[in-house]
């Protein structure tokens, strides 16, 4: 599998990361090459957990669950000290994802398998969790029973998940309205977010 990064990327540092991870039994796609823009990573079969949220909406809690598992998996694993901190704590950084959304799973035959870590760093925990929060609540889902099953599924990953990530969520709101790829009304739901209004 090709990962391109058109116009460059951090490809040694995300492989560096995957590498790691991967030595500490973390569920990641094995790396074989890089280059400047490229990375070559191992064929992963399955869908993303994305995929079968819409196909299997009756899963919807068990799979928040299993993402809630992942994010605690992974901040069981202390930052190692050449990765950038990001939301950094006293002393005791994490490794963060800071983009672990339904479509960054894949399920395969071997369980969840984690990618897309460009955004990674370290930090704390809650930032984590916050960030997944926001992306997934502020995403733009046309149907009711779409909205309905995104509530559940954030639940069941707020249940699956030891991390309370209320003490990060007005930094982590600041941080995703600078993404420039937000549509107008994902950071509307943001700006909603930031002035102080409970997010749901």
């Amino acid at each position: 599998m090709l990962r391109r990064y058109r116009h460059g990327g951090p490809t040694g540092l995300e492989a560096r990361l995957m590498t790691h991870l991967a030595a500490c039994g973390y569920p990641v796609p094995k790396v074989y090459e890089t280059t400047a823009t490229d990375m070559v990573l191992e064929r992963l079969a399955g869908p993303t957990m994305l995929d079968v949220l819409a196909r299997r909406p009756w899963r919807v809690a068990g799979l928040g669950r299993m993402l809630g598992g992942l994010h605690d998996r992974l901040h069981a694993l202390p930052a190692p000290e050449w990765l950038p901190r990001r939301f950094g704590t006293a002393g005791d950084d994490r490794v963060l994802h800071l983009d672990l959304h339904p479509g960054n799973v894949l399920l395969t035959g071997r369980g969840p398998m984690v990618i897309d870590w460009c955004n990674a760093g370290a930090g704390d925990p809650a930032a984590d969790v916050a960030m997944t929060l926001v992306t997934v609540g502020g995403a733009e889902v046309p149907q009711l029973t779409a909205r309905l099953g995104r509530r559940l599924f954030l639940r069941g990953m707020r249940r699956g998940c030891g991390t309370e990530p209320a003490g990060r969520a007005q930094e982590v709101i600041e941080a995703k309205l600078a993404d420039p790829n937000l549509t107008p009304a994902e950071a509307a739901w943001l700006r909603r977010r930031a002035d102080g209004r409970a997010a749901r």
